[in-house]
């Protein structure tokens, strides 16, 4: 799957038996954050309907070049959807500027904390995922 809402953001995801791969490309942004939440939300739901279920989404950055609120907002965003369906979450290759803003806002332990679900198999809204 490609995805790309904007001349300067692309997403790409891959997907074995158990671990699906993100690779953003370009700036997470206001204009590129919708699109990177939809793609990952469908990849999700196709996933939970058509094969075995992910343990993990792995979001590389290496191809990142910038990231704004909004782009931080989307992360979270798919942090909430992968919880849900409880997939453990990893940021992967993470540029400087993406670093710089976890560390600013504090988000990197939340973004990365281990996924725990709850006696139903689901995973519970009140703990983040893995990473």
């Amino acid at each position: 799957m490609t995805t790309s809402s904007s001349p300067y953001f692309i997403t790409t995801a891959d997907a074995d038996s158990t671990v699906a791969v993100v690779r953003l490309a370009g700036d997470l942004d206001y204009e590129s954050c919708h699109a990177f939440v939809r793609a990952t939300e469908l990849l999700l739901a196709e996933r939970r309907e058509t094969g075995p279920p992910l343990s993990a989404l792995r979001l590389n950055f290496a191809q990142l070049s910038g990231i704004d609120s909004m782009g931080l907002s989307a992360l979270l965003m798919v942090r909430r959807r992968t919880d849900a369906a409880g997939v453990g979450l990893y940021l992967d290759e993470r540029p400087a500027c993406l670093e710089r803003l976890l560390e600013l806002t504090d988000t990197l332990d939340h973004l990365t904390a281990p996924c725990v679900a709850d006696d139903a198999g689901e995973a519970d809204e009140g703990r983040p995922g893995t990473g």
